[in-house]
Formats: structure tokens, sequence, C-alpha cells
């Protein structure tokens, strides 16, 4: 019988890096229940909790799994956990699994925690495919759009612009050119709920094994979309007026395996993701390549002499408003006055501890793959 977890996305990277670790099993985290956690293993599904030497040896909110984490965990005798406060199994504390150890992540979304200190958390991980839903109402909005990409692109994640209520929009051709143009290297599609067959066109992207979530402002139809998507009513909906006051429905982040094989994680409105770790190289490549021209390395792009990007925005190459929100993402990622290499290397510093720690961790995993 196929492991059910390789349905739940598992790559044989992931067997290979749990087989490092004897005595534990392998799991994919599905959803999470404040300090509880259900994980699916082949031996089919368990609540979760971590151990005491996982919760004293981590140093920050990071580290602690996240809906698409694959984690390891020691399985309670007796059968599956229940559902939260039934107690549930025969091991741990009420019969829950035990989690030990998350194992690496490809992708990461993250934001920062209320009351900690400006820690980061992280939202939902191991993600392949993003869909950044914006609607085509008084949702639509171009620098939204550009923070969604810069957060997407810093994930590790491959975004995917989806304009949803295209049935809204009175000039369609028009505005998909206007989305392109600022959304280069993700693909841009437009869907509505008048339209099913609109819905669909996602449906490529959600093959077997591959892992996607959605995000946006709240109301949008990402869980509109889902439900199409998997032919049937799996979350509920809300909807946005033309006050762009869209009613949140999701109340949990939740991962889901779709009827094609396809994985999707619902995920709380985007207002939760912050942007401490944006990727501007990507989302603002138009701009970065200008930046580079400048005279002075330093340039300010005010007074300077030589400043390519004054010049491109005199010709009209270069939107203000896109220049406007450019310097806003660098100023909230406190990447102001940073050249690219060094918003990389601050980016290497927040993930790693410094170049140092991520060449020892590099070298660590070459020298195990060695001895096997």
């Amino acid at each position: 019988m196929l492991n059910q977890l390789i349905r739940y996305g598992a790559s044989q990277q992931h067997f290979e890096e749990a087989a490092l670790y004897s005595g534990w099993c392998l799991g994919r985290v599905v959803s999470q229940y404040k300090d509880l956690y259900k994980i699916v293993t082949k031996e089919g599904e368990y609540l979760a909790e971590i151990s005491g030497k996982f919760r004293y040896k981590v140093k920050e909110l990071a580290e602690y799994p996240a809906v698409g984490d694959f984690v390891l965990a020691d399985l309670p005798k007796g059968g599956s956990g229940g559902s939260p406060g039934d107690g549930g199994g025969n091991g741990g504390s009420g019969g829950n699994a035990i989690i030990q150890q998350v194992l690496s992540r490809k992708s990461a979304f993250e934001r920062t925690a209320a009351g900690t200190g400006q820690q980061r958390q992280v939202v939902a991980a191991n993600i392949d495919i993003v869909f950044i839903c914006m609607a085509l109402n008084n949702d639509y909005n171009l620098s939204r759009l550009e923070r969604y990409l810069a957060v997407a692109w810093s994930s590790g994640a491959t975004p995917v612009v989806v304009l949803t209520k295209a049935d809204l929009c009175e000039n369609l051709s028009g505005v998909t050119l206007e989305v392109s143009g600022i959304a280069a290297g993700a693909d841009v599609i437009t869907t509505s709920g008048y339209d099913r067959a609109s819905c669909h066109r996602l449906l490529p992207y959600l093959q077997p094994g591959i892992t996607a979530s959605f995000i946006g402002s709240s109301g949008v139809g990402k869980s509109t979309l889902i439900n199409e998507l998997a032919g049937e009513k799996l979350l509920a909906t809300g909807d946005i007026g033309w006050e762009d006051k869209g009613r949140h429905t999701t109340t949990r982040r939740e991962l889901l395996v779709l009827p094609q094989g396809g994985i999707v994680i619902d995920t709380p409105g985007m207002r939760e993701l912050g942007v401490e770790a944006v990727n501007l190289s990507k989302s603002f490549a138009d701009i970065d390549e200008l930046v580079g021209q400048c005279r002075f390395r330093d340039c300010g792009h005010t007074t300077e002499p030589g400043c390519a990007v004054r010049r491109a925005l005199e010709t009209g190459e270069l939107d203000s408003r896109r220049l406007e929100s450019y310097q806003k993402l660098k100023k909230e990622a406190r990447y102001d006055g940073l050249s690219s290499k060094e918003i990389e290397a601050e980016k290497i510093n927040a993930m790693f501890g410094g170049m140092a720690e991520m060449k020892r961790m590099r070298d660590h995993f070459r020298q195990k793959n060695k001895g096997r």
C-alpha cells in the first residue's frame, strides 16, 4: 500500500532525512489547535504535542512546528489520537504523540508574533505554490499586490497571482496587463465565481504531492476557490462588499488534500504576515537593476548626480507609486540604506545566525550523507 505520507507531500528527501534519526516516526502537521497539533503518519492521524526536551532547546518561536511541517514523533501505543480535548490514544500527555524534531523546511511564511519582542513565528511551511488572491473590486491595490509578491518570493515558494471576481471588472484586459507588469516571473490568472471553468485554471498547478497556499485579504474568495477545486464545501465562505470589508471566515490554518492529489493550506488573511524578510530583488527586479546603475553605491535617489532611478522617473520608465512602494517595504523590512548583497547577508543572518553557521550546517549534512 502506498505510504499515505507521499499523498501528503512527503518526498524522498524527507524520508532520507528522517532515516538519520532512529526510533521516531515521520509525520506532517495538518492542523494546529493552540498547543496541540494534528499530524498524519503512515500509521494514521494523531494529536501531538511537543516534547519537554524540544521545548527546552528551541530559541525562538520560528523553531516550533507549523502547519505543513514534516516532523519526527513518538507515537502513542494503542491507536490514533482523538480530537482536541478528548484524550485519545494511550501515550504522551492524554495519549498524544510527542513531537521530537522538525525537519528542514524548503519554504516558510512568517510573521512577527504579538507580545514576543519581535520574535518570528512560522505561519505555514513547505509550500511549493502560493496563490496570491486579489478581488477586482475595491480590494484591487497594486501596492498591496507588490507587498504580497515580496513576501511570497521571500518564503521560497513560487507565487501565482489570482485575480478573483473578474465579472466586476470593466477593463479586464487592461487590468491583467497592469498586474503582469509588476508581477514579473509570476503567472497571472483571472477567475469568477460565476464561471466555474475559470476556477479550474488553477488545477494544473495542483499536481499530486504539490502543496499550495492561498493568501490575500479577507473575503476575496480564497475559501470559495478551494471549495470549487475540491468539488465540495470544505470551508465556510464569506463575501467582500464594495466597501472592501470582507468577513474573515478561516479561523485556523489547515492542510487539505484535494481529490486530484494536490494539497492546499488555507491560511487566515494576509494581514497576519509581516515583511521582515521580503525578497525585493525578485518582486522589484526593475528597480533593483536601476539602483545598480546609479553613479554612487549609497545613492539615496533624491539629489545625487548620476541617479538612474530619478532618470527613470523623469522619462516615465518608472512609476512614482511603484518606487514609493519599494521604499516603504525596505523601511518596514529594516533594509533601508542596504545594498542587494547586504540585504541578502541580513536574511542569511536571520535564518542561520550568520554565514559561518550556514556553512557549518551545510557541512554537517554533507558529512552525514557521506557516512551513509
